[in-house]
């Protein structure tokens, strides 16, 4: 895998080419699968199902796509309804809705100017909670993985999150996150990528140790969704 930096200077194009990668890795999984599949719990969204999170993730991207940001746009609330639009709907149907929006998206995202760019990540790392409950191997990681590294830490260093040195078994440098000023000593992380995305997406992880470093920050505080 390559070495990935914290883009200083913001890709529009990054968030798409990303997603495009995970709809082509993605949704010739999704039709291969029967339709009891699409009712499997996901332990990363309690309460959702398989098919709860890809009906999400395609209103969300079709949001984007159509333009329809109303008041309350992805709260709680807002997302239960997009779910509840869709409920009478074939897998298959949310299934076509979700590869139109990987694949309209993209644009849309690009000419946003940085607003939108946390969706693209966002629809990736959802990608990786339906691999995990479908039993599928590459959850958070994969060929994106490098795509989704560089705009987790552009982001966070836009938001100015706890800043952190990453260390990765699967990169050629380190990885800097978070925010830049010098006036706190980063953390450092070591272990995989895909680890260090589940930590940042408030995903389950193994214990500290078993498998990565964690050392002058708490997990919790590097939740950029949270």
């Amino acid at each position: 895998m390559t070495s990935v930096d914290a883009y200083e200077v913001r890709d529009p194009e990054l968030p798409g080419r990303l997603l495009t990668l995970e709809r082509d890795a993605l949704i010739p999984l999704l039709r291969a699968r029967p339709d009891a599949d699409f009712a499997l719990p996901t332990v990363a969204c309690p309460g959702w199902t398989v098919r709860d999170v890809l009906a999400h993730c395609s209103a969300a991207l079709m949001r984007v796509v159509e333009n329809r940001f109303e008041e309350g746009v992805f709260s709680p609330e807002s997302n239960e309804r997009d779910i509840a639009e869709r409920a009478d709907w074939t897998n298959a149907r949310v299934v076509d809705e979700l590869e139109r929006g990987m694949t309209e998206a993209g644009p849309v995202i690009a000419k946003a100017g940085g607003a939108l760019d946390a969706i693209a990540l966002g629809e990736w790392v959802h990608a990786g909670d339906v691999r995990e409950a479908l039993g599928e191997p590459g959850a958070y990681a994969g060929d994106g993985l490098p795509y989704a590294l560089a705009l987790l830490a552009r982001l966070t260093r836009e938001r100015k999150h706890v800043p952190l040195h990453a260390d990765l078994d699967d990169m050629d440098e380190p990885l800097r996150l978070g925010e830049a000023s010098g006036e706190r000593n980063p953390a450092r992380y070591i272990g995989d990528g895909a680890t260090l995305v589940r930590l940042y997406a408030g995903r389950p992880v193994p214990a500290a140790g078993e498998g990565y470093e964690l050392v002058g920050a708490e997990k919790e505080k590097l939740n950029l969704f949270g």
